[in-house]
């Protein structure tokens, strides 16, 4: 899967972006390209879809049984998602879908967009009710934006880099990534959510703040950053109202 966002509204963390990438002799590739690159890899089955130029997501159909790839789509809310919840039934039922035949991706929305809209439950919370591997991107149209999140089991791989233009670019592939970013990519922390308003916060530990530590490639080549729990620094929580009062915005104030 890819997604990349326009750096206006998706506010990526700024130590992603490594001023190595200037230097390096490979620069950063424009959105466009890294598009063309993973479209090229999965011809024959790959499709990608354009919204205005905010932001592209491309998706490649599962190719083996052992991973599982899913996308939806649903009233201009998208979601690609990688792996498995083992307590899928029992989500359904919690959220009122247990009568359709809803996979992953769709619970990912339907669970986002009642949270969105009425906020009964932190998003912290809620992750952490999802019982297995799992990698998702969600990308909702109707207010241009981002949420993601990935398992603290490790089970699936997310990376996430700065493009040349300054966008920020998510995917399961390395090679993409790492062609299209340069030295600006690092892997998406385990236990984590991403919010585009909010920023990078831990579901696992949803009081602490995050602490960007620099990445070092095998060049010696200063390579975006990785995000760890900081034990000694915690978030001033201040009460949720209003429209801010949704999921993805929880614990984030």
């Amino acid at each position: 899967m890819l997604a990349i966002f326009q750096k206006a509204f998706a506010h990526p963390p700024e130590e992603l972006n490594s001023p190595a990438s200037q230097f390096s002799g490979k620069t950063p590739k424009l959105p466009v390209e890294t598009l063309s690159d993973f479209l090229s890899r999965h011809q024959d089955s790959a499709f990608s879809m354009n919204f205005a130029g905010s932001a592209v997501l491309a998706y490649a159909r599962q190719e083996t049984s052992l991973r599982q790839r899913l996308f939806c789509g649903l009233d201009g809310i998208y979601c690609m998602f990688l792996g498995r919840l083992n307590n899928l039934c029992n989500l359904n039922r919690q959220y009122g879908l247990s009568g359709k035949n809803s996979d992953e991706a769709m619970f990912v929305i339907e669970a986002y967009r009642t949270l969105r809209d009425r906020g009964p439950y932190p998003a912290d919370q809620v992750l952490r009710g999802l019982d297995g591997s799992f990698a998702f991107v969600v990308y909702d149209s109707q207010n241009s934006s981002v949420f993601s999140a990935l398992s603290s089991d490790g089970g699936e791989s997310l990376y996430w880099g700065i493009s040349g233009d300054g966008s920020v670019v998510m995917s399961d592939d390395l090679q993409i990534i790492k062609q299209g970013c340069a030295k600006s990519f690092a892997p998406f922390p385990t236990g984590c959510m991403f919010h585009s308003e909010t920023g990078l916060k831990s579901f696992e530990h949803p009081t602490n703040n995050m602490k960007a530590m620099p990445r070092i490639d095998s060049e010696g080549v200063l390579c975006g950053a990785n995000f760890k729990v900081d034990a000694c620094s915690k978030i001033n929580g201040i009460p949720r109202r209003g429209s801010e009062a949704n999921w993805a915005l929880a614990n984030s104030r």
